[in-house]
Order: structure tokens, then C-alpha cells, then sequence
């Protein structure tokens, strides 16, 4: 992930926080439920998980088009089916310096692996900033795409996620069932 458009290694960008172009938003059938996403020209705004109030999200100044989700439909389609293990999109999440931090450093865990809330802030150089971490990964905008689900507890267990607990273990069982596994052979 990159934030302010400085190079990283994920192929994705945080964008400034300046929003004056039309919102598109369209809803996208997966194995979890319907998700909302919302993009605008500078990149994928929200992924939001299927709610029953998901409708009153929508702003009146938002237009159901896919003109801005198109490679972030197809990319979700593709994790989806098992077939992507690394998003490369231009994303626009706003949020603090802080919270764009957590979330770069969110984008680089691997797909299928998990580390703890407290692995998140001594990879940032905040080791004591664990619940600060912790509120930052729930205000992620895009999950998924910025992987917050990989983020466990310290003894392992799931903790807190926006989609509720269900639907993060399914999508760590997602990507464990889809993680290419190196071939073994005796030469």
C-alpha cells in the first residue's frame, strides 16, 4: 500500500483526503453476502459487509455505476474464486496519518497468515500503542483488499471484525484453502 502516492511494494495508494469528484457505488454478490463498494476517480473509497441497514449508507450524491469499479470488482471476483492472493488497486481511503500507518502496514501481511494486534504496532514502532492499533484496524474503510482480517489476538483467538466473527473465519479458512503450496519432491 502507498500512502500520498509514495512508491511501496502492495500497488496500492492512500489518497489525499480532498474529495470533490462523484461517488460511484454498486453492490457485488460474493460467497459472504452482498458487499457495497464505493470508488470515486482516485480509487476504491469503502468495501462495506453485508447489513441490513447497507442501504442507508448510500449518500444522495452517490451514483450506482461501475464506471470507477471495475478492476476492484473483477480483483474481489478473483480473490473470490480462489485465484488472487495480492489486490493491486489504487485505493482512496480517508483517515489520519495515523490510521493510513496501520493500514499500509495492514497490506503487507501475507495472504493466509495472521499476526496479533500488538506484532501490528511494533511493526509500526508504536509496541505500545496496541489499542490505538487495534481502533485503527476497526476503522478500516476497505476491508479485504486491506486485509484487517489477518489480525488475530495474542493467544490466537479471533477477535473484533467489522463483518462480525463469522464471516472473518471464513476468510482466513478462504485463503488457507487457497494458498499455493510449494511441490514437495525427493530428488
Amino acid at each position: 500500500m502507498r500512502i500520498d502516492k509514495n512508491p511501496m511494494p502492495l500497488g496500492v495508494v492512500v489518497a489525499g483526503d480532498v474529495r470533490a469528484a462523484p461517488m460511484d457505488y454498486d453492490y457485488l454478490d460474493t460467497p459472504i453476502g452482498s458487499l457495497l463498494l464505493v470508488a470515486d476517480e482516485q480509487g476504491l473509497c469503502r468495501i462495506d459487509f453485508p447489513r441490513a441497514q447497507q442501504g442507508d449508507r448510500i449518500q444522495s450524491n452517490w451514483r450506482r455505476d461501475r464506471r470507477y469499479l471495475g478492476a476492484a470488482v473483477a480483483q474481489l471476483q478473483a480473490y473470490f474464486e480462489g485465484r488472487l492472493h495480492a489486490f493491486d488497486l489504487v485505493l482512496a481511503a480517508r483517515g489520519t496519518q495515523f490510521r493510513k500507518v496501520v493500514w499500509n502496514e495492514l497490506a503487507r501481511i501475507p495472504y493466509a497468515q495472521t499476526i496479533s494486534y500488538g506484532e501490528l504496532a511494533r511493526r509500526i514502532g508504536a509496541p505500545a500503542a496496541s489499542r490505538a492499533v487495534g481502533a485503527a484496524n476497526g476503522a478500516n474503510p476497505l476491508p479485504i483488499v486491506v486485509p484487517c482480517h489477518r489480525v488475530i489476538g495474542a493467544n490466537g483467538t479471533l477477535t473484533g471484525f467489522g463483518g462480525g466473527l463469522p464471516i472473518k473465519q471464513w476468510l482466513l479458512d478462504h485463503e488457507r484453502r487457497h494458498t499455493p503450496h510449494a511441490t514437495f519432491a525427493l530428488g
